[in-house]
């Protein structure tokens, strides 16, 4: 006895055609209610939720890119920690981090309450940028100047982990972010008394 054999000419076997029962259309109604409220979340908790603000990317050359943080680290050098160089920019100035295996330069020293533009890349490989105990996470790609505005309004001293799998020196690769008083003094201690502080209120 042969058995047929169904191509994708022939038309499926089934009740496909018949109108949806009443159930499944509301369970379908219910899909794409909640994917429009997702929809609908993406830009708002852009703008109003300020987890994902706006910067500009633009191409670059990885060793100039480089060469352009070290002399900012030449120019706006206070101090160093384990060789690596603590730098205090003025406030308005153009700032800038290089990610590499496996540490962050430099150390950046800013003012809490002042505007910088903050240029980020990599020497290397991909980095993952996260500004611990804070929320803000972003990639940091070699080739690519990630430039974002941003205004510190907790001081502290504050850690840069990478959060980015870059290699078996990738646990060693912290960085810092030290945010001052209009005084030039730290307002907490470390990363953890911002945590309290922000727990408290």
């Amino acid at each position: 006895m042969l058995t047929k054999v169904h191509s994708g000419l022939d038309p499926a076997p089934g009740v496909w055609w018949k109108p949806a029962h009443k159930a499944e259309k509301v369970w379908v109604g219910i899909a794409f209610a909640w994917c429009m409220v997702l929809f609908a979340m993406m830009p708002l908790w852009h703008w109003k939720g300020g987890q994902n603000p706006s910067g500009i990317r633009r191409r670059v050359d990885p060793q100039k890119f480089f060469a352009r943080t070290v002399e900012f680290a030449t120019q706006y050098k206070i101090g160093e920690d384990r060789g690596i160089p603590i730098v205090a920019p003025p406030a308005g100035a153009e700032v800038y981090l290089t990610g590499m295996t496996y540490q962050w330069y430099p150390i950046l020293q800013l003012q809490a309450g002042a505007t910088y533009r903050l240029h980020m890349s990599s020497l290397d490989f991909n980095h993952g940028f996260s500004l611990y105990p804070m929320n803000v996470n972003f990639q940091v790609v070699p080739g690519y100047d990630y430039a974002l505005q941003v205004t510190p309004t907790a001081a502290g001293d504050f850690r840069i982990i990478c959060n980015e799998f870059c290699g078996i020196g990738h646990h060693t690769m912290v960085g810092r972010v030290i945010v001052v008083d209009g005084a030039g003094k730290p307002l907490a201690d470390n990363a953890h008394a911002v945590i309290r502080d922000r727990e408290a209120k």
